[in-house]
């Protein structure tokens, strides 16, 4: 008697698998899963931006001497070591993600930054919210590379980076949530438009950056136990040859798309070779491999030189600007005003961002990013050109953010993946923790004009490597990254 399974119980392979998933045109998961995996990115940027305005007062009531106008010098230590701590988790916790999967992962990096806000929140001096931000980091770190990582294997092909800009709005209202409410609650009322009136930073409460950093902890907490929703990546599933799993997430991803339309016929296209569980050395894998080799060093230098202009203004603008004589108040402002245009670009790239290849947007982030720089510059005593060229800068230096973070996932095979987006995004960070570093002491013997078109400059020269970057939009994944 045939031991032949019936048809019906039969498994597919791993290529019909992916090439089922291949063919879906719309997002197929539910949209919860985008509100979720959303909430964590808005906290990951809350936690990145936060440190902003409030640092001022943080540096001033923890560090004995620090003043408004000098606390731009002790603010390099904490960024640096922040970003050393996404350098280290990302390298340590990313490859993880493709050993042990996407979403357990998701769950562990989450918990990681929350308690290090936590730490951050109840820091006794300066060594130990310089050490809490190490903390924070090494989740931070894993988890951008993670996030994007799941969301590039489960998004339909031709919105792969539509939907890792969708996730994007979310940190972009992170970023303006967190430096509006350090605006709040660390900087002492002051006529608008030069300050917050109703402002809660004074002399008899100095405590407000800390309450800052808790409710970080509590919007982490919160994006742990909803993550725990998250169905795993069906690629991921594959490689693990857990093909049964992988088939129900996708036969319901599959009824999901159909309310949507017919679906098309799977691809025969797609090799067997994407069943090729994940390397047990996978740094090696790819450092091996000369495709593979030559993105990451492009890749690299492009996070690398790009993130000294981000990291610069993200971190330290109103530093920046306190150290070039704006009142600490205005400069809260024009920082807090600027984040307007983060959450505006990020809603517009939404639509727009799969209209290009992903390499094209980085000479107009440059751009964007200069004419702003160039209009807080000339803008004198008129606050309101100030205003817009803040917001203009804070679009410009966001506007290449999401589309790289597609191209980065989509250059490496999926038994790698969240490994060679560690590699070339989380090391990359170094770059925003030299600039930094490196810039800030010079900054204060600058003009505003000079400053500010130093710092913008290396996003110019990140466009100008991003040219050399793969074709990856509107093609399968397994083609791109074999």
């Amino acid at each position: 008697m045939s031991t032949t399974p019936p048809l019906k119980d039969r498994t597919p392979t791993g290529a019909a698998i992916v090439a089922r998933l291949e063919r879906l045109e719309v997002w197929s998961l539910s949209y919860s899963f985008i509100a979720i995996i959303g909430l964590g990115f808005l906290f990951t940027f809350y936690d990145i931006f936060d440190i902003n305005v409030s640092f001022i007062q943080t540096c001033v009531e923890i560090k004995p001497g620090c003043t408004p106008e000098t606390a731009l010098g002790s603010l390099p230590l904490p960024v640096v070591l922040n970003l050393a701590g996404y350098v280290v988790g990302t390298l340590v916790l990313s490859p993880l993600a493709d050993r042990f999967g996407r979403r357990n992962m998701l769950l562990i990096t989450m918990l990681i930054t929350g308690l290090g806000s936590l730490y951050n929140a109840f820091a006794p001096d300066y060594p130990n919210f310089v050490a809490a931000r190490i903390v924070t980091g090494v989740g931070i770190g894993a988890d951008l590379a993670i996030v994007n990582t799941y969301i590039n294997e489960v998004a339909p092909r031709r919105a792969r980076a539509k939907f890792t800009t969708l996730i994007f709005i979310m940190s972009a209202l992170g970023a303006l949530v967190g430096i509006w409410l350090g605006l709040l609650l660390t900087t002492e009322p002051t006529p608008w438009p030069l300050g917050l009136p109703f402002a809660l930073g004074s002399p008899t409460f100095t405590t407000g950056w800390r309450w800052m950093y808790g409710i970080g902890a509590i919007l982490a907490l919160v994006a742990v136990l909803l993550r725990v929703e998250l169905p795993e990546s069906p690629r991921w599933l594959i490689g693990q040859h857990r093909l049964a799993d992988a088939d129900a997430i996708v036969a319901d991803m599959e009824r999901r798309a159909q309310r949507h339309g017919p679906l098309a016929e799977p691809s025969a296209r797609v090799p067997e070779e994407v069943v090729e569980p994940p390397s047990q050395v996978p740094y090696s894998d790819l450092l091996r491999n000369p495709l593979y080799r030559r993105r990451i060093l492009l890749l690299f230098a492009l996070w690398f030189i790009g993130y000294i202009t981000v990291y610069s203004y993200a971190s330290g603008f109103t530093s920046v600007l306190s150290a070039l004589k704006y009142p600490p108040p205005e400069a809260g402002v024009i920082a807090a005003v600027g984040t307007f245009g983060f959450v505006a670009a990020a809603i517009v790239m939404t639509f727009v961002v799969e209209r290009l290849e992903r390499r094209h947007w980085l000479p107009i982030a440059a751009v964007v990013t200069l004419v702003g720089a160039a209009l807080i510059a000339v803008a004198g005593t008129s606050i309101g050109v100030a205003f817009i060229g803040s917001i203009l800068v804070f679009a410009g230096f966001n506007l290449w953010v999401s589309p790289t973070y597609a191209l980065s996932a989509e250059s490496f095979p999926t038994r790698a993946r969240t490994t060679g987006f560690a590699i070339v995004d989380g090391v990359g960070h170094i770059g925003g923790g030299i600039g930094v570093l490196v810039i800030a002491p010079f900054l204060p013997h600058m003009s505003t004009l000079g400053a500010l078109m130093l710092i913008s400059a290396f996003l110019v020269v990140a466009a100008v490597i991003a040219q050399f970057a793969p074709h990856t939009r509107n093609r399968h994944l397994d083609q791109i990254s074999p």
